[in-house]
């Protein structure tokens, strides 16, 4: 029987100026097709508010996910799998830096949501797969190519063809993670040190950084060079660059203002 429910939580902190996405949905965090569908709204809400400069993604339950709900997979008209993970995937779609806070299991769209997010932290407890082989299935979210990417074929092949679990060292070890904390206390004071420092920042830098890294890294090396050299002469001309410039000078912290 498919499952129902779980939430996909939108909040705000720092005087809004920060998106906390929490999932919810029991201590394993399952989910659901419903789920998916309210991580595409809520991120959708997030890039028409110009107040939100950083967007954070955890989990209240005692494991970041353990997959989807495969009985509900099997009452989804096939029809309706074409457009399958543009709903997981709206993190990369975003223009703002998404962090995400994994612990504990993080497997299947888990997985694949936390992949297309921009800064994984994890704790060292964490666990991480792409599972699919056990059902005759493959990762369809985008979990074969984002993870190709990150830890190189021959890794991602060795862990998708036989649904290998990795250890949070080894993600931190191969890049899958960016840093690695000992318990969830660490890990939530590292996020929130993490946001702090993204805050302090220019707006527009941070979306034009994200932008250049995610598109040049698909591209040829003279493209993305190109692309990078077009942002650069962008930023030139912004206010936040010039304050940054000034406040150089100065010695003073800059005040950013995304213009």
């Amino acid at each position: 029987m498919a499952l129902t429910g779980g939430e996909v939580r939108l909040e705000r902190s720092h005087d809004g100026r920060v998106a906390e996405v929490t999932l919810s949905h029991g201590r394993y965090t399952v989910i659901t097709w419903e789920m998916r569908q309210l991580m595409a709204e809520r991120f959708a809400e997030i890039d028409r508010d110009h107040d939100v400069r950083v967007v954070v993604l955890r989990s209240d339950g005692e494991h970041f996910s353990s997959g989807g709900d495969i009985a509900g997979f099997m009452e989804v008209d096939p029809v309706d799998f074409t457009d399958l993970g543009h709903n997981v995937t709206a993190p990369a779609r975003s223009t703002k830096p998404v962090v995400v806070a994994v612990d504990g299991y993080c497997f299947g769209v888990g997985l694949e949501l936390a992949l297309s997010c921009d800064i994984r932290l994890a704790t060292e407890r964490s666990r991480f797969a792409l599972p699919e082989m056990n059902l005759g299935m493959i990762p369809g979210s985008g979990g074969t190519q984002r993870l190709s990417r990150l830890i190189g074929l021959s890794r991602a092949k060795h862990h998708i063809m036989t649904a290998r679990r990795m250890t949070g060292q080894e993600a931190a070890d191969w890049g899958v993670v960016a840093e690695l904390h000992p318990d969830r206390a660490a890990l939530d004071e590292a996020t929130e040190a993490l946001v702090t420092t993204l805050l302090g920042f220019s707006p527009m830098a941070l979306r034009s950084a994200k932008e250049v890294l995610d598109r040049g890294i698909d591209a040829p090396l003279s493209s993305g060079i190109e692309l990078e050299r077009k942002a650069y002469a962008m930023l030139r001309a912004s206010h936040d660059f010039a304050e940054g410039v000034a406040a150089f000078g100065e010695k003073r912290t800059p005040s950013f203002t995304g213009r």
